[in-house]
């Protein structure tokens, strides 16, 4: 059983795999939490826990007459409000009487088989009763409001998810200030938080800080997860690393406005609170009205960081991503963007779809600029109708000459947003977020449509279906290329206007979870201005994300790296694009340009036309090798091998879960005079086998021919590794040693296979 509860129904064990998580119910009705952690037995860890008289913790009224209890120092499993917890709080109220106090009582429990569901939302799904669920209700007996804990406990994936229902059971409406999916109490220990930071074009680079006698937080306001910060959060052991040390993760599996808080307090222990951000959020509650919080994927680790990444990996493969491409092959595509941008008509992009062709591509897709008169970036959003100035015969004609040369057909599309030139707009200027009296907010020439509305949504999916039922499209790139403002729904009265962040994006679950239910055999691939909101939620309705659209290979390796702490390559939307590169003018080769796009889920985005026959030839060998290796690549168990910025190189891999292949990947970011070699110890591997090695490279043999090159017969032997192998301990303890390679930026491949 991975549910545990004692003979008296107050003590509360959780077990995963390799994981206990313990909370209990102590003499006065609070629910403490007691521990997270490593395999204890049947220990009841509350011998861990003393309660002192502590000078300017007050005690609540039911503990009178001691002195020695208070909710300012126990360790809880879900906050009170408003009494005497002075540490930063999971929920706020403000009741009928206008008091804002709530203290939570233990009522009840039950335990499910299955996991618990939230109405209208994503979350993780147990299709095969791997999972129970833990319901645990709590009262303030004052009010009669009650909350009920849910527990989610998937024993062999070493996670368990938390959310909220809170139900008003008060005879009068009630507001919520501040709806925290969880709240935990480490009571001793120190750690570092690992957040995950960025802007547009610069994501989810790790950042990693000590928890000191302050409170940290990570937060968007922006009305997505955001470019700026990540729902997703890391508490590790200052001493923890990729291999070694305790790690706990916490996702928010949400895509609006989020905060999670991090509070050493004055005795040294840490709580850590996680859920939607509670500025601008005020939620009205009837009687016997129901809100349910999103939720939060918790996953512990006694083994560093990398254990803890692979845990949340697989999870979301298989219990939050959903499509038909959660399992089947997602193909190779080319996107006409950088090919072309808004400069095309049906001759030009019939072309690029024959160099895609010639390539050896699986999909065409055809970006912004098709639709409406949109010529640029400032007209024609919502109005999704063909440009028949520019595709003369319509979509579904060049769809069909798409198809007839081999290639499946992909658009894209940008429907929660707007243009003020826009028939759309003209006939609805209602239906965009606007508040009255004030001039709207705009971005990229842009307004945001209000997801809140039905009409809205139902506008939006008929005539997006019109245009996919027309013709047969096979992927969508669905795009929201600004940030939330000017919140307001005439619809709600004034005391509800705090709830419409929160419904715009419930509309949004509502928008996606009818496409991907119509159009069940298309692949979505969300986008956000690249990584803007590249979250779990969203993978609910699309099994990959374009990461950033910052196409550079080399600022590339910073946010994939830290996109990989919880998020698998599978969901990682990665291309080649053009060199010079179209954001920082670099100069790439185009064999580093593939090893790092690889490192997702692989398309190309650049004219065919302009590349030599040179390219051409590497580009059809980058092709052949993904598709050769897309189980390893895209499913395996995945290593960092190095963190940003140590060295001059970076360095991953991934290793099939049946230690059977292996691919080490190496890319050179400052090329040195003189240089250290590089090192690397593999992981993974059956430490008792052998296995060959194939060298993947495209070394300059221009470099090769310097008269001085000291490097060119170790090199040239390097290469040739022919018939050799190695024992698979010999390569995780001693690793393999990379000759010295100059050049812009050089990259290489090495393909380890078990011995038959």
């Amino acid at each position: 059983m991975s549910i545990i509860v004692n003979g008296s129904g107050t003590l509360f064990t959780l077990k995963t795999l390799h994981s206990v998580y313990q909370m209990k119910v102590d003499d006065r009705g609070f629910l403490r939490h007691l521990y997270y952690g490593n395999e204890i037995g049947e220990e009841d860890m509350s011998f861990m826990h003393v309660d002192y008289d502590r000078s300017f913790s007050p005690n609540p009224n039911c503990a009178f007459p001691v002195r020695g209890y208070s909710l300012d120092v126990i360790p809880q499993e879900y906050t009170s409000c408003g009494l005497s917890d002075y540490r930063v709080s999971s929920f706020g109220v403000i009741n009928g009487d206008g008091s804002s106090a709530a203290e939570f009582h233990f009522v009840s429990y039950e335990i499910r088989k299955g996991k618990y569901q939230i109405p209208a939302q994503p979350a993780v799904f147990d299709e095969g009763g791997e999972s129970e669920t833990l319901a645990i209700t709590l009262e303030d007996p004052v009010t009669g409001l009650q909350i009920e804990l849910l527990y989610g406990v998937f024993e062999a994936k070493d996670v368990i998810t938390r959310a909220v229902r809170i139900i008003n059971h008060t005879k009068e409406p009630i507001f919520l200030t501040k709806a925290g999916s969880m709240s935990i109490d480490f009571a001793y220990g120190t750690f570092d938080l690992i957040g995950f930071h960025g802007r547009h074009t610069l994501e989810r680079v790790a950042e990693r800080t000590p928890i000191e006698h302050n409170v940290k937080v990570i937060r968007s306001r922006r009305g997505q997860s955001s470019h700026q910060h990540n729902p997703f959060v890391i508490l590790c052991g200052r001493d923890a690393t990729e291999d070694f040390g305790e790690c706990y993760g916490f996702m928010l599996v949400y895509s609006g406005n989020f905060r999670a808080e991090a509070e050493m307090d004055q005795f040294g222990s840490t709580r850590l609170t996680l859920g939607i951000e509670p500025e601008n959020f005020r939620w009205k509650l009837e009687p016997e009205e129901v809100f349910d919080t999103p939720e939060v994927i918790l996953s512990y680790s006694s083994r560093g960081l990398a254990q803890l990444s692979r845990n949340y990996h697989r999870i979301i493969r298989q219990n939050i991503i959903r499509s038909k491409y959660r399992y089947a092959r997602r193909p190779v595509l080319l996107n006409s963007w950088e090919g072309s941008y808004f400069d095309f008509d049906e001759k030009s992009l019939l072309k690029l779809a024959e160099g895609a062709r010639d390539l050896g591509a699986d999909l065409f897709v055809l970006d912004d600029g098709w639709f409406g008169v949109r010529n640029d970036d400032n007209s024609s959003l919502g109005d999704w109708f063909v440009n028949e100035d520019k595709i003369k015969g319509g979509l579904p004609a060049l769809v069909a000459k798409v198809n007839d040369l081999g290639l499946k057909f992909g658009i894209w599309v940008e429907p929660e947003m707007v243009n003020e030139d826009s028939d759309l707009f003209r006939e609805h200027p209602d239906w965009a977020l606007q508040i009255p009296g004030r001039g709207p907010v705009r971005g990229r020439n842009q307004l945001v449509l209000n997801m809140s509305k039905p009409e809205v949504r139902d506008h939006i999916f008929n005539m997006i279906s019109k245009v996919l039922k027309e013709s047969n499209i096979e992927y969508v790139k669905w795009d929201v290329n600004r940030n939330v403002a000017d919140l307001y729904n005439e619809q709600l009265s004034p005391d509800r206007q705090g709830e419409v962040a929160h419904r715009h994006i419930l509309g949004v679950y509502e928008l996606l979870e009818r496409f991907v239910t119509a159009f069940p055999d298309i692949l979505f691939e969300g986008c956000s201005g690249g990584g803007g909101r590249f979250d779990a939620a969203m993978m609910y309705y699309y099994p990959q994300i374009w990461c950033s659209d910052d196409t550079d290979a080399i600022p590339r390796l910073a946010i994939q790296h830290g996109t990989s702490f919880g998020y698998p390559i599978s969901t990682i939307g990665a291309h080649v694009s053009a060199s010079p590169n179209h954001q920082t003018g670099r100069i790439t080769p185009i064999n580093t340009r593939a090893v790092v796009a690889m490192n997702g889920t692989f398309g190309y985005e650049l004219d065919p036309a302009k590349l030599t026959e040179e390219e051409k030839t590497q580009v059809r060998e980058q092709i052949r090798f993904f598709k050769e290796h897309y189980e390893l690549i895209q499913n395996g168990s995945y290593y960092r091998l190095t963190g940003i910025g140590e060295s001059y190189f970076e360095a991953w891999e991934q290793a099939s879960e049946d230690q059977g292949e292996a691919l080490l990947s190496i890319v050179i970011t400052d090329t040195q005079p003189n240089a250290q070699l590089i090192h690397v110890k593999l992981k993974g591997l059956d430490p008792a086998a052998r296995y060959s090695m194939e060298v993947h490279a495209d070394v300059d043999e221009r470099i090769l021919a310097i008269p001085d090159y000291p490097g060119t017969s170790q090199l040239k032997e390097f290469l040739d590794q022919e018939g050799r192998s190695y024992q698979g301990a010999a390569l995780m303890s001693g690793g393999v040693t990379i000759p010295w390679i100059m050049g812009n930026y050089p990259a290489l491949q090495l393909y380890f296979k078990k011995a038959e």
